[in-house]
């Protein structure tokens, strides 16, 4: 058993790994750059070390200051929570050179998956069903153009190494093919050091569904059922839920054994996410997480599992906790992702909390590094929390979600819950009737018209 852990995040996912390894006995060390000297995750760690200045790129994303942090501590293993360089595979072979253990996938496991087009071809081999488009990179206008013609309009340009919604644009006949083209290489280029580009089908009214799956490293491997974000705003999603609305028990069956099959037969370690696109019936692979995702609590409240611990008994060559025939869905649940936003531009508003107060009762989790008084810093993504609520059926979780957003109080900043409350009385979402446009059009109706 580790005796103690570095956790290389911040916020409310940093607060999360802290508390799942409080349950196991572990201490923990808290890294922070000098803007977040007060945050919550300072305060609930064993102990913490400052690692740099605000920018990240010189604090979180630093990996000599976070290496020697596990030095000057002891720290035996680090967990990487989302973002920042949870998917970075120069770090984890960094930390693995150093005799630290890394709370996650192998460096190897995450440069397949990093890579939008490896990760395609390791998918399609492994039984993966996957969308229709280029068989690797298109590098020039004149390819772009012949394959839009072959696959038929509309077609989407992502950038391989893209992620976040950057590097994505849709060309929606001939006429678009050559701005979508430059300015998804432009953006790769810029956001991720990379330009190169591919292809795909572009699907009209798909859901956004995803897998999770976790590995042991050993070729044994269990999926968790599925949650639809589709839900999303300029590909960020906003709202999640499990299990999706529109997925029968045979078809999660189903994708469920493809995608747990496929994880345990290249020895996957730990947390894993397969995203698709579902239509008509079909699903399609578009990329995999190997990390823990924003989602992740929706799944432990159907599933009653703690991912985040059963991610540190793993690291630790122990063997999962559960099987799959352990594994029975238990009601419904939904998580909304609240921002320090104003609307209807969602413009980021850090500042001072002069008053929170996080709603509870029966079902309602919320995730979130707030406190009366805190200053959000304007350095870092403006998500302050997550409102997470699980019901004994979607009726029920749909009416706790509104009851707890209610309840919630955040005052001195601006936040997206006046975005939920709307939403909420929308039929489209009270019947689950919806696909990854949904909102945006909703958008552009509600609060941009």
């Amino acid at each position: 058993m580790f005796d103690k852990i570095l956790v290389a995040n911040r916020g409310e996912i940093a607060l999360r790994v802290i508390r799942a390894a409080r349950e196991m006995g572990i201490q923990t060390v808290a890294v922070h750059s000098t803007a977040d000297a007060d945050a919550m995750h300072v305060r609930m760690a064993d102990e913490s070390v400052c690692i740099g200045p605000p920018s990240s790129t010189d604090s979180y994303l630093s990996i000599p200051a976070i290496i020697a942090a596990c030095e000057v501590t002891g720290a035996q293993a680090i967990h990487p929570g989302y973002g920042f360089l949870s998917e970075n595979a120069n770090f984890v072979q960094i930390v693995e050179d150093h005799d630290l253990t890394f709370i996650g996938p192998t460096a190897e496991h995450i440069r397949i998956m990093g890579d939008k087009i490896t990760a395609k071809d390791t998918m399609k081999a492994l039984g993966v069903p996957c969308v229709p488009g280029s068989d690797g990179g298109v590098s020039t206008l004149k390819e772009a153009r012949k394959l839009g013609e072959e696959m038929g309009y509309p077609v989407i340009i992502k950038a391989t190494a893209g992620g976040g919604g950057r590097g994505m644009k849709v060309a929606q006949n001939a006429d678009e093919m050559e701005s979508a083209f430059m300015t998804a290489r432009s953006e790769g280029k810029a956001a991720f050091g990379n330009d190169e580009v591919y292809i795909e089908k572009y699907l009209t009214t798909p859901r956004h569904i995803e897998i999770q799956v976790f590995g042991d490293g050993k070729g044994k491997a269990v999926h968790l059922g599925e949650r639809d974000c589709s839900l999303q705003r300029r590909h960020q999603k906003v709202f999640e839920e499990a299990p999706g609305p529109c997925i029968s028990a045979e078809e999660r069956d189903r994708i469920g054994k493809t995608c747990a099959d496929a994880v345990a037969r290249i020895n996957y370690t730990g947390a894993g996410t397969i995203e698709f696109l579902y239509e008509n019936g079909e699903f399609f692979f578009i990329e995999m997480n190997t990390r823990l995702q924003v989602e992740h609590p929706v799944t432990e409240a159907i599933f009653g599992v703690d991912l985040v611990q059963e991610q540190i008994r793993v690291a630790e060559g122990l063997p999962m906790s559960f099987t799959q025939d352990d594994l029975e869905i238990n009601g419904h649940a939904i998580e909304v992702r609240i921002n320090a936003e104003k609307l209807p531009d969602f413009s980021p508003r850090p500042g001072k909390i002069t008053q929170f107060h996080a709603p509870g009762g029966l079902g309602v989790r919320m995730d979130s590094a707030l406190y009366d008084g805190y200053s959000i810093p304007p350095y870092y993504d403006s998500l302050i929390g997550k409102l997470i609520v699980h019901g004994r059926d979607r009726p029920s979780a749909l009416a706790r979600l509104s009851r707890a957003l209610g309840e919630l109080i955040v005052d001195g900043v601006d936040t997206t819950v006046p975005l939920f409350d709307a939403l909420l009385q929308e039929e489209d979402i009270q019947s689950g009737n919806y696909n990854i446009h949904w909102l945006e059009r909703w958008l552009e109706n509600n609060l941009r018209g």
